[in-house]
């Protein structure tokens, strides 16, 4: 297939470049015709000449042709092993300092291009020396150029010069960002579903190579987790009305190593909250001034309140830490600790509260056994 296709771009090429030499031997013969020298005594010699001079160019094209192909190929691969370790934000200054050093070059070109036979060559010289010097230049103070255009884009926005449309996806106040640990839990696709999240959720591209990463792990459990981050995206994206977008911001560009720290200059930039369940990244972003929606503070919150007095059914399944102690769990998860609870293991009781708890892994309720009910 790729031989096939060798073959019929030398074809090409060879017929380009022929055509292009004859066109150019036709015009170096019609130059030369005025010669003192050109024969002009018979015919039949003019035209020789005239197919001499015109076939030479064409031959040299035609012979050339595979040359030129390999050479304009491997400035293909050269250029494309650049491009892979070129950010996109150098190639975007770069172009753009090209483009500005081609417009100046042009306007200098303009009064030299009346110049007798110099115009033409001088016009060539500054396009290439001008558009070279601007690539270079721009390159170089490509941070200040970027800082430059986050300037105007702030100013953008405080004159309100964005559209309706953008304005309502893109409010900074309304930004949520998804950290990898939110993802694999899981709820906040229940969250979601239910209309308890507004504005546009956020998940940075890192965050999604994370996930890969995990879900291609050899670690079963990890692997599993991973699967399970990639499903709730997928769900999150099938929800009506619910605004979710993937942010290409590579770590590099953020100039951090890690996937807590992008997440956390991601968000001063866009000004935007976390959403977690990560207990670390959870107080380095308090730490640092940012807002932090903890899904596992959500879930306490909304666990039911019980006061001291109280009684409820529970089932006593193990022993506690200290002697004597049972425990049971109520239907949301929480550890209720039933004093002398212990000869009750495997038992349904009622128990009355007696105090409760809050601690940074959850709440945790103490109770004594008042009668065994089965």
């Amino acid at each position: 297939m790729q031989e096939g296709m060798g073959r019929l771009v030398n074809i090409i090429a060879r017929t380009i470049l022929s055509i292009l030499g004859v066109i150019a031997g036709y015009q170096l013969a019609q130059y030369l015709s005025s010669s003192s020298w050109w024969p002009t005594s018979a015919w039949i010699w003019g035209m020789a000449m005239w197919g001499f001079v015109i076939m030479i160019p064409a031959l040299l094209g035609y012979l050339l042709a595979p040359l030129f192909v390999r050479g304009i190929a491997r400035i293909g691969i050269i250029f494309e092993r650049s491009l892979q370790t070129f950010a996109w934000q150098d190639l975007f200054v770069a172009i753009l300092g090209l483009i500005i050093g081609l417009i100046v070059a042009n306007l200098l070109a303009m009064p030299l291009s009346s110049i007798p036979n110099l115009g033409f060559y001088l016009a060539i010289l500054l396009n290439v020396v001008l558009g070279y010097v601007g690539l270079i230049l721009f390159l170089k103070r490509k941070d200040e150029i970027i800082s430059m255009w986050s300037s105007f884009e702030l100013l953008r926005d405080r004159l309100h010069l964005k559209g309706k449309k953008m304005r309502e996806e893109f409010d900074h106040d309304s930004i949520k960002l998804l950290d990898t640990s939110a993802l694999i839990d899981g709820r906040i696709l229940d969250i979601a579903k239910v209309g308890f999240i507004e504005g546009v959720m956020c998940i940075p591209g890192f965050v999604l190579l994370e996930l890969q990463a995990i879900a291609d792990s050899t670690d079963p459990l990890r692997r599993a987790k991973g699967r399970r981050g990639m499903e709730v995206v997928e769900e999150l994206q099938k929800l009506p009305n619910f605004k979710l977008e993937i942010l290409e911001q590579p770590l590099k560009e953020l100039k951090v190593d890690t996937v807590d720290e992008g997440l956390i200059e991601l968000a001063k930039k866009l000004k935007a909250k976390i959403i977690t369940t990560d207990y670390n990244l959870n107080k380095i972003a308090s730490i640092q001034g940012l807002d932090v929606l903890n899904v596992n503070d959500l879930a306490n919150a909304l666990k039911p309140v019980l006061i001291p007095g109280e009684t409820l059914e529970v089932d006593v399944i193990k022993e506690g830490k200290e002697p004597n102690q049972g425990v049971a769990y109520l239907t949301d998860g929480t550890m209720l600790v039933v004093e002398d609870g212990e000869k009750y293991i495997g038992k349904r009781v009622e128990v009355v509260i007696t105090s409760l708890l809050q601690t940074s892994a959850g709440r945790m309720i103490f109770g004594r056994v008042r009668r065994v009910t089965s």
